[in-house]
């Protein structure tokens, strides 16, 4: 055995480890039943609740969060369809605007056409009644210069003196 040293403790190197030595086993087992039961106690009555309200707490607020979120998406959702309803109702709306306005200007297009189709057959008319006016009258100057020409053309050539009448009455035959 060891002798004691002059401060009163043993040499470190001649004994057991103290805690795996048997005599203070009982000791050791005591506080550690004292420790673990302080612990358990400690934990079952204020840390471990405050952890599961903490939890519970956090798990709530998640959901709240998540109804929350749903409950705008449904709204966005909504707020989309609603969007999408007036984009279409509009677009409807200027097709229809858009093809009255066609309409419109293709009466009016047509009226203008019709007006102008009209004028210009009056004009056309006009112009034709004139034409045949000057053909006629045209033709009544080509009969009697034809006529003085027929009589000047029969005097000079045969020396015969032919009366106007006569040479018009031989025109108008060859002309018919």
């Amino acid at each position: 055995m060891a002798q004691p040293s002059p401060t009163g403790y043993e040499d470190a190197a001649s004994g057991v480890f103290p805690p795996f030595d048997p005599t203070y086993f009982a000791s050791q087992l005591f506080w550690l039943a004292i420790s673990f039961a302080v612990l358990y106690i400690l934990l079952s009555r204020w840390i471990l609740p405050r952890i599961g309200s903490t939890i519970e707490e956090r798990k709530d607020r998640i959901a709240d969060d998540l109804d929350a979120a749903a409950s705008l998406k449904a709204q966005a959702d909504e707020a989309v369809k609603t969007y999408e309803r007036s984009l279409a109702d509009a677009r409807a709306k200027a097709r229809a605007v858009a093809g009255d306005a066609r309409a419109v200007a293709e009466r009016e297009a047509a009226e203008e056409t019709a007006r102008i189709e009209a004028e210009l057959a009056g004009k056309q008319d006009e112009a034709e009644a004139r034409i045949s006016e000057a053909r006629t009258k045209a033709l009544g100057e080509v009969c009697n210069v034809a006529a003085d020409v027929a009589a000047s053309v029969a005097e000079h050539l045969a020396g015969v003196k032919v009366k106007k009448a006569d040479a018009e009455k031989a025109v108008d035959e060859v002309r018919s």
